[in-house]
């Protein structure tokens, strides 16, 4: 039977990724330590999601290892010999990254280091997978013309329709510290590609999203959103009148294409990974979407105030993902993320 490294694997990502791979015969090695709990406190805890996959999972097995953990990381890989690893552990937060700067840079650039440096010496032909992030970009993006609509910033010029590129430079724009720890990891994870010939991706997620992520106010946006539309809670706006675009992508979507890179691997890649604007929608939007769901109306205050760094709008071009890999595209319409959340939200909230 075949065996692949699932990183994060109780986050919305990994388990996916869990549960995809398992399904397809694959016998999976989740890696997770609770980090969310850490970094966000109770409401980031995603225990409820590893006894998920315990229990629903054949082919299952968690280990208990903080990435950070050079010397544990380094034996796991070599012990197990994956054929594949899929790295989807991180911190995520724009924010807590300036609270905790060691804690980000040591988990996002210096674990993605372990695991590539581990995978180099026991499996260095295994196809290897890095979640990477569109904050990679800074606030780049953000220097492309726009037009104010009705309920959303627009490219204001035909040639960016199709949203933002790999073409898209990494480096003089603002990050956040967060932005600049996931760059060392990105850029890293293309050099052992380059440099060794190794089979490596980064997939520059936008939005992703689905029904097993445990959003919380500094990260998760559209599963946040809905959760507080669900309860009651007061959702927060900072900035662009609540017209800032997000392109969303179904954590299901994301799996599918880790498969097809893992099934025909390239070396040293970068995708842009999101909804493309078929997926697209600001905060406005989104308010409109979650209410038809729930029948409820959405209670938010207004900060006029953008997070440092924030897109204004961000759509992901997905034309070379295609292009290198036809067979895949999005299967998960906004309006299926939008049910599928709600349902998850209103059961966890019984």
């Amino acid at each position: 039977m075949k065996s692949i490294l699932v990183t994060g694997s109780s986050g919305l990502i990994g388990s996916e990724v869990a549960s995809y791979f398992t399904a397809e015969g694959w016998h999976v090695h989740g890696v997770d330590n609770n980090g969310r709990a850490v970094f966000f406190g109770p409401n980031g805890d995603t225990r409820w999601n590893q006894r998920r996959l315990a229990a629903e999972l054949r082919g299952f097995t968690h280990h208990e290892l903080d990435i950070r953990d050079r010397a544990g990381v380094l034996a796991l890989v070599a012990e197990l010999r994956p054929g594949a690893i899929v790295h989807t552990a991180a911190q995520p937060s724009h924010d807590l990254a300036a609270k905790m700067p060691f804690d980000d840079f040591d988990t996002n650039a210096v674990g993605t280091m372990n695991l590539l440096e581990a995978a180099r010496r026991a499996v260095p032909e295994s196809p290897f997978v890095h979640m990477s992030t569109n904050k990679v970009y800074g606030d780049a993006p953000n220097e492309l013309p726009l037009v104010e609509l009705e309920t959303r910033w627009d490219y204001a010029r035909a040639e960016d329709h199709a949203g933002i590129d790999e073409g898209c430079r990494i480096d003089r724009s603002m990050h956040s510290l967060f932005g600049a720890s996931k760059v060392a990891a990105d850029v890293m994870v293309q050099e052992y590609g380059r440099y060794f010939g190794m089979p490596t991706c980064c997939l520059r997620g936008g939005c992703l999203t689905g029904p097993n992520h445990s959003g919380v106010e500094l990260h998760g946006f559209l599963s946040y959103l809905v959760k507080c539309n669900v309860t009651g809670t007061r959702y927060t706006v900072y900035g662009y009148k609540g017209k800032q675009v997000r392109d969303n992508i179904h954590a299901l979507d994301v799996a599918r294409f880790a498969h097809a890179f893992i099934e025909k691997p390239r070396s040293g890649e970068t995708y842009n990974l999101g909804g493309g604007r078929r997926n697209s929608c600001s905060i406005l939007e989104a308010f409109a979407l979650a209410e038809a769901v729930s029948g409820k109306k959405m209670q938010y205050d207004y900060v006029d105030q953008n997070r440092a760094g924030d897109h204004v709008c961000y759509i992901s071009n997905l034309e070379k993902m295609q292009r290198h890999y036809p067979g895949w595209d999005l299967t998960k319409s906004l309006a299926d993320i939008f049910e599928e959340i709600h349902r998850s939200w209103a059961e966890r909230a019984r």
